[in-house]
Parts: structure tokens; sequence; C-alpha cells
């Protein structure tokens, strides 16, 4: 996704550079970045606390993707292919997320 992102935003217009071009990839390389350094910590609880940061960053993308495809930066079937990438991104760390808090759960118990 964060390839996908970088060559996407590399057509958008040059004064988006330091807008909406910026703001895309750094969304985009948040997800992975924050899904590893959570998984580099030492205990659960804060491993769940980055993909939780993971998957706000998802969403930000998403709507980023949508914010470009309105602005014609993107082709509407470029974007919905895109968007349609991160919804599936988004289901895995929701997965993922609900895996560590279930496991949590039973720990109490």
């Amino acid at each position: 996704m964060v390839l996908e992102i970088y060559k996407v935003t590399g057509n958008f217009p040059k004064e988006e550079l330091y807008g909406l071009t910026s703001q895309m990839r750094r969304s985009a390389a948040s997800i992975p970045t924050n899904v590893v350094e959570g998984c580099g910590r030492n205990t659960d609880k804060d491993f769940c606390r980055f993909l939780y940061i993971a998957f706000g960053s998802a969403n930000e993308l998403e709507y980023q993707l949508i914010l470009s495809k309105d602005l014609i930066f993107l082709e509407s079937e470029k974007a919905t292919a895109l968007i349609s990438k991160i919804e599936e991104i988004k289901k895995m760390l929701n997965t993922l997320i609900s895996i560590l808090e279930a496991e949590k759960l039973i720990a109490k118990s």
C-alpha cells in the first residue's frame, strides 16, 4: 500500500507536495510502521495500542483517498481500488486487535 500511495501521489499537482501528497504518504507509512513498532514492544497491551494507532492512520488514508478522488487528483477506478485495499487492511488490523483483546480478557479470568 505504501508503495502504491507513493506512486499515485507522484502524479498529484506540485502545489500539493507539502499538503495532501505529504499527508497521504505519512498516513500510508504510519500503518506498517506502527504495526512493526508495536510488535517490538514487550506486552500485548502495548502492541494493541500501536495497532489502534495504525488503524487510525488507515482511516486517515481512506479519507484522503476519497478527497483525492473528489479533487480529481485520482481517477475514480484507482481510488476505489485503493480504498478497497485500505478497507481490507482495516479488517486485518481489527481482527488482530480483537484477538489480542480477547487474550487479555482470558488472562484476567
